[in-house]
């Protein structure tokens, strides 16, 4: 029997929110995806820092063939098994006592945002409704997210600015003390910035946000979307910091693997006041995603797995420093935490990931003109070493067109 061959959707049929490239895979293992003609790619992505555990895992694989075979959905007015256990392995690995499950890390915010302002509401404050967040931040592309988030760009057009939502710039102590006050219900920060160019908050401006927050009752609000779930070489980034637990986390991403889930922790003293009817979701924690979830924390959570992270993340700093000393007129900063690793170049930061393209290297771009590489946190150390080969063949063409344009 001949086999149908694929029709592309004609791209006037989507909506035009994306730039893409015409680049499209039909299949991905490990740490590469390949094209429908066999192409392959080194895949330094991961679908934004999504496929934690490379692509096509056999253990997320047979996780979900397996629950596939049994039940999809239910709806939230059952007992659902496999939230529990996802919920006990989350909350036993960190600070959090309660979880709620979502489909996203956009809805994981959104509630996060609830959360905060409902606590301060069942304590009697119902005036205690500021969020404060920073500039290059991103908490994802929902009317709330967006206002949370410190990119003007992603209001434009979306009508006015919502009240209750306050920018300041990132690791500005002096701005942030200044601004919390008797209507601020929390701080939300990114620990390593992923989308604002991989900033990282320093060890002393986070033990500062605890203090801060437990001087003036605010709450404290980690979004660890991106560089939670081992992605900085422990399970969440603000463990690096001793004396700097949040109320409230946002996670998602990593947590299915691939698979859309997303979870918004926190202590009970923070969520006192979601009670019944308070929130809720259609799909959030079926069990199709609890049976995924379940088994990428799993992996995630191994010491073995958060040691190989810290291993290959440390090759990456040596040798991407000695790329910025081969290439000082292309790269102009080396940053981040970990595996989430930022660029910050002196060219053009769109051109430099076509030009990793070329090397069929798979990149993220970023902001502050950066681009980040955000791979499989199982690479091993001879893709690290390809990763950087075709790094430096991409830094050679970049100053190539640099000079050529002059």
């Amino acid at each position: 029997m001949t086999a149908t061959p694929a029709v592309p959707v004609p791209a006037d049929h989507l909506m035009g929110v994306y730039s893409r490239t015409p680049l499209a895979f039909e299949r991905g293992e490990g740490a590469r995806l390949y094209t429908a003609q066999g192409e392959a790619y080194l895949d330094c992505l991961a679908g934004i820092a999504v496929n934690a555990l490379g692509h096509a895992n056999p253990k997320l694989v047979q996780a979900l063939k397996d629950q596939a075979d049994k039940l999809w959905h239910v709806s939230n007015i059952f007992t659902i098994p496999g939230q529990e256990a996802l919920a006990t392995k989350l909350t036993d690995a960190c600070f959090a006592d309660v979880v709620f499950f979502s489909n996203s890390g956009a809805e994981a915010v959104e509630l996060a945002i609830k959360v905060a302002r409902r606590r301060h509401w069942a304590k009697g404050q119902p005036e205690r409704i500021d969020i404060i967040g920073f500039d290059g931040s991103f908490h994802g592309r929902t009317i709330a997210a967006i206002n949370a988030s410190g990119n003007e760009s992603y209001l434009e057009g979306f009508g006015p600015r919502l009240p209750g939502f306050i920018q300041l710039p990132f690791g500005d102590l002096d701005a942030l003390k200044a601004a919390v006050g008797p209507t601020t219900a929390a701080i939300i920060i990114e620990p390593v910035q992923g989308e604002g160019g991989a900033r990282s908050a320093s060890d002393a401006y986070l033990k500062a946000l605890r203090q801060l927050c437990d001087e003036s009752g605010t709450l404290l609000i980690y979004d660890e979307i991106q560089c939670g779930l081992g992605r900085t070489g422990k399970l969440f980034a603000h463990e690096w910091v001793d004396g700097a637990l949040p109320d409230i986390m946002c996670i998602a991403k990593a947590l299915g693997g691939g698979f859309p889930v997303g979870a918004c922790l926190a202590t009970a003293e923070a969520a006192q006041g979601m009670t019944f009817g308070t929130h809720g979701s259609t799909y959030g924690g079926n069990p199709l995603a609890m049976a995924v979830g379940l088994a990428a924390v799993e992996e995630l959570t191994k010491p073995e797995l958060l040691a190989h992270v810290r291993e290959v993340a440390g090759y990456f700093v040596q040798q991407l420093s000695g790329l910025q000393e081969q290439f000082p007129d292309v790269i102009e900063d080396v940053r981040g935490k970990g595996l989430l690793i930022g660029i910050k170049l002196k060219t053009p930061n769109r051109e430099f990931m076509q030009h990793a393209r070329d090397q069929h290297l798979l990149i993220a771009g970023g902001g502050d003109n950066c681009v980040r590489l955000l791979p499989p946190l199982t690479l091993t150390l001879d893709e690290a070493r390809e990763a950087i080969g075709k790094l430096e063949q991409a830094c050679s063409a970049a100053r190539v067109r640099a000079k050529s344009a002059s």
